[in-house]
């Protein structure tokens, strides 16, 4: 059967992260994760403290590396695994990595950018952590390099977002999305979707507590009518030490079962905008502390199952959209 989705040169039929940086930068990038110990407000307690119900507020991963060290190590690992890499994307991955003195994090941020083999730089944070003096920082560093800025947004439904203690309310998360984008489309002009000066992602976790399939589906809508730049779409994954532990071990959360899983994400990629890239589709959690699911361990059966599942159903992202 021919692929009918025109932003693959495979037989996916979703715009992956692979398709996107060998278009925009001429080769396979992998990503660099940086920790530089920025903490967060929903743990520290300007919002909150504990943070999300599911997250694992362990010892640092890169306590006492340089940002230099953090980034090197992963190049080496990156050029064992891929011939011919095209590039390296530093990711501040660990914590709100826009929280924090400004001074420090620009210089970080300047750093990673002057880094070699960097064609990008990414930046994990919340919309809560978007003052201006953060976006003139961001519209700085897009001018030295392309910038990527992703967003937890997790869920649009406030009951969920209270249950999981996001520590903010979808009013909060569009305020700060929209002067984010406002601001990225802008810088931009005319450019294609994901290939400006500054990019912007949004997360959405499926499998969230009091969560069913019509909502994580909402979920998807309403994030499409955002035009966001790029998508994660994750699984919850239940972790040793988290007060989602303690739930699923009392019986009162169920994860999704594979299929089940698979089958929303087919339809979450119908709703959004064939043209956005989707940078991931599934995760695996960190094997020594994963409780459940544990058929989420086997990432590629998961990726299989969604190709099988969008060929077999001769469907593919932005299918439904572009009906409407």
């Amino acid at each position: 059967m021919t692929n009918p989705y025109r932003y693959s040169d495979t037989n996916k039929r979703y715009c992956t992260f692979d398709y996107y940086t060998r278009h925009r930068f001429g080769g396979k990038c992998a990503k660099a994760p940086l920790d530089i110990g920025c903490t967060c407000p929903n743990k520290d307690g300007r919002c909150g403290v504990g943070g999300c119900i599911y997250c694992l507020d362990g010892s640092r991963s890169a306590v006492g590396e340089t940002i230099r060290e953090q980034y090197l190590s992963a190049v080496t690992v990156a050029e064992r695994k891929w011939k011919n890499l095209g590039g390296m994307i530093p990711y501040f991955q660990s914590g709100t990595n826009t929280y924090g003195d400004m001074t420090d994090i620009r210089r970080a941020w300047d750093e990673a950018a002057s880094m070699e083999k960097a064609v990008m730089i990414g930046i994990g944070t919340r919309a809560d952590c978007l003052g201006e003096e953060v976006l003139e920082a961001l519209a700085a560093l897009s001018e030295k390099i392309p910038v990527m800025v992703e967003l937890g947004l997790q869920t649009i439904h406030d009951s969920t977002a209270k249950t999981i203690r996001r520590g903010y309310d979808r009013a909060v998360f569009l305020d700060g999305y929209t002067r984010l984008k406002t601001m990225a489309d802008r810088l931009n002009g005319p450019s294609p979707k994901g290939y400006g000066r500054l990019s912007v992602g949004i997360h959405i976790i499926n499998g969230l507590p009091g969560e069913n399939r019509d909502r994580m589906l909402e979920t998807a809508a309403a994030v499409a009518k955002m035009e966001p730049d790029l998508v994660k779409i994750h699984l919850l994954h239940i972790l040793k030490g988290t007060d989602m532990a303690g739930l699923y071990e009392s019986g009162s959360y169920v994860p999704l079962e594979r299929e089940e899983y698979c089958e929303i994400v087919c339809r979450q990629l119908e709703l959004l905008p064939e043209d956005t890239i989707i940078g991931r589709i599934t995760g695996d959690g960190m094997a020594d502390v994963l409780l459940a699911p544990q058929w989420s361990r086997r990432k590629t059966e998961v990726a299989n199952t969604i190709d099988k599942m969008q060929a077999g159903e001769d469907t593919w992202q932005g299918k439904i959209r572009s009906k409407k």
